[in-house]
């Protein structure tokens, strides 16, 4: 699933090549996700200007001239692809969107769940690279669950996922299985820097990687997450384990506070 980083640098090369453009015709090929009909996304957004395109926790934000918003979550195996002559219609296509001039982007997803919501509400809970060290210290101490689920939670924090959850634990050097409410202040405010610098460094790496191409998800520059990376950067021996069924990777040199 795409995370934080990824969603980051999908937005910025939208942006860079569509934003400006007018939105000719949206193509929906699965409606099932779809609140409303095909017929108000169209009115909505066909004949418009894309304004730009931004993140919001782990959704994509297409804002128009229109002053409609589109909301897309790429769900667990969507994708983006950009559409041209050599690719004019991908496979697993659920919506393409074609502009004005030629060339388009399109949304695809063989599990047929990717989700567009039109005007989305806005999320009550913070995203993760725009909450205060104080609020997320707080935030931290309310919770009473494993401090990897409450990372997770988009209800509590928004953005993050399972890969980066576990990058965030080792850079802080907590245990996944620590809980919430028993991490000191101190290390808390240890816990919300590598939060900010492990996602920042992510997005940097990526976009660099990608540069104006979709490449999907990477995760090339993972240090502990990953069921082929043996040894952590500091040699230490990685283990995995389930939490809420996902797979968490980490090490012993990771404290536990319970």
């Amino acid at each position: 699933m795409a995370e934080l980083p990824d969603l980051t640098v999908f937005a910025q090369i939208l942006s860079r090549k569509f934003a400006g453009k007018t939105l000719k015709e949206i193509d929906v090929k699965v409606a099932k996700k779809l609140k409303g009909t095909v017929a108000e996304l169209k009115e909505a957004l066909e004949g418009k200007k894309l304004i730009e395109v931004l993140r919001e926790g782990k959704t994509l934000q297409f804002k128009f001239s229109s002053n409609h918003v589109l909301g897309m979550h790429l769900m667990l195996r969507g994708e983006l692809e950009l559409l041209d002559q050599s690719n004019p219609e991908p496979k697993f296509l659920v919506f393409g969107f074609h502009f004005a001039g030629g060339g388009g982007f399109a949304v695809t997803d063989r599990l047929k769940q990717a989700t567009p919501t039109l005007d989305p509400v806005k999320a009550k809970s913070p995203d993760a690279l725009e909450i205060s060290e104080a609020d997320f210290i707080t935030l931290l101490a309310k919770k009473k669950g494993m401090v990897k689920e409450v990372l997770m939670d988009q209800k509590v924090i928004r953005g993050i996922g399972n890969s980066y959850a576990d990058e965030i634990l080792w850079d802080a050097r907590i245990s996944p299985f620590s809980l919430s409410n028993a991490i000191p202040e101190k290390v808390a405010k240890k816990l919300y820097a590598s939060m900010v610098s492990v996602l920042r460094e992510a997005i940097d790496f990526i976009a660099k990687e990608n540069g104006d191409e979709l490449r999907g998800e990477l995760r090339d520059a993972m240090k502990v997450h990953g069921a082929k990376i043996e040894k952590s950067p500091t040699g230490k021996e990685i283990k995995s384990e389930k939490i809420g069924g996902r797979t968490a990777y980490y090490t012993d040199e990771q404290k536990m506070y319970s």
